[in-house]
């Protein structure tokens, strides 16, 4: 064929089929796409994917590298800390210690395993990576701090609202670990549910309100190790949350049926039943007003991050006009530009070739 490429060395011609290395490039799609055993990136088709995959691969940290000395000290001290502010460290350590996994495991074993172009594959494999390395960073804190890890076992467990935001993503992710048929309209639904599920309901929203009760503490100069890790911990969320929506975003686009309004309806209502559950949940980590911190503020706070979640997808939001009431959090998420406040070397842990670190809009 006259679009084939031929080249010639020696006395042999190889032929590079044209038309076959299109139509292969026409046929990457997010699911039911082209299937190979090889994982071949070239030629990008998803080229969000991979440059979303080198700014989280050039944001890498390791919780080690940061300091504990001053946590461990104030942690110990029986004057510096407040019961609330002790409660908070231990419901933020024992959530995460065991949610992390938790969208590690669905992010590998539902979604990995069902997309099918490779670059794809390549991002999710980082954040499942990444989510590891948070939850070596709770291990990291447990130990530094002396906790019982049964504590934290037992918390994850027996307190109500942790085990019902549970569940909540758990039903999702269950019914997708079976053989399913993608072609169905059906199914796919079910599968994009599971991607906004974990990407803007429990990641995107659930996460928040400790993160921002534990930044708050460590904005006044409590728990510097482990508000430095939530910080670049945040940070690496705000790009899991990119990816699932922008994901979510290119399966609509190659299966405009399943974006119907009842469907969209479906999706709003799932974070609206997200979004009371991590009222309760604020409630329980925060019993009474303290330390600088309000319920109400945190709950008005969930309902501004929700509809940031529900509009970034091109779904209406359910508080319209809602506020921040915690404008500092964009700026202690801007650590692209921080020195250590420990040993006055940088912390940064971003490359000089990454992308910026967080938007102030993301928060």
């Amino acid at each position: 064929m006259a679009n084939d490429v031929n080249f010639t060395v020696g006395a042999r011609t190889f032929v590079l089929d044209r038309e076959k290395a299109e139509q292969a490039f026409a046929d990457k799609k997010v699911i039911n796409g082209r299937e190979s055993v090889f994982f071949n990136l070239l030629p990008l088709k998803y080229v969000w994917a991979y440059e979303l995959y080198r700014t989280m691969k050039a944001n890498h940290w390791e919780p080690e590298d940061i300091p504990m000395q001053k946590d461990i000290e104030q942690w110990q001290s029986e004057n510096d800390l407040s019961d609330v502010e002790r409660w908070i460290i231990r419901m933020g350590i024992g959530y995460f210690s065991a949610a992390e996994g938790i969208v590690g495991d669905n992010i590998l074993h539902v979604i990995r395993e069902r997309v099918t172009a490779p670059e794809l594959k390549l991002v999710l494999g980082r954040h499942a990576h990444e989510e590891n390395i948070h939850a070596d960073s709770l291990l990291y804190m447990i130990s530094s701090l002396g906790i019982n890890p049964h504590e934290c076992e037992a918390m994850f467990e027996d307190v109500p609202t942790i085990t019902r935001k549970n569940e909540f993503v758990m039903k999702v992710s269950r019914a997708l670990r079976k053989d399913l048929d993608l072609t169905v309209p059906e199914n796919k639904q079910l599968f994009a549910k599971n991607m906004f599920m974990f990407g803007q309901c429990m990641e995107g929203t659930q996460f928040y309100g400790l993160f921002g009760m534990i930044l708050a503490l460590y904005r006044q100069n409590k728990f510097p190790g482990i508000g430095q890790m939530f910080r670049y911990t945040l940070r690496d969320e705000s790009n899991h949350i990119e990816l699932l929506r922008s994901l979510l975003m290119a399966m609509k686009d190659e299966n405009p049926e399943i974006w119907t309004t009842e469907f969209k309806e479906e999706l709003r209502g799932l974070m609206a039943e997200a979004k009371e559950l991590e009222k309760n949940f604020i409630a329980d980590c925060l019993p009474v007003n303290a330390v600088g911190l309000s319920v109400d503020e945190f709950s008005q706070y969930i309902d501004y991050i929700a509809d940031r979640r529900l509009e970034g997808c091109g779904l209406a939001p359910l508080n319209p006009g809602v506020s921040n009431p915690f404008p500092w959090l964009a700026e202690m998420m801007d650590i692209k530009k921080e020195q250590n406040f420990f040993e006055g070397r940088v912390t940064e842990y971003q490359k000089a070739s990454a992308l910026s670190s967080v938007d102030d809009d993301e928060l």
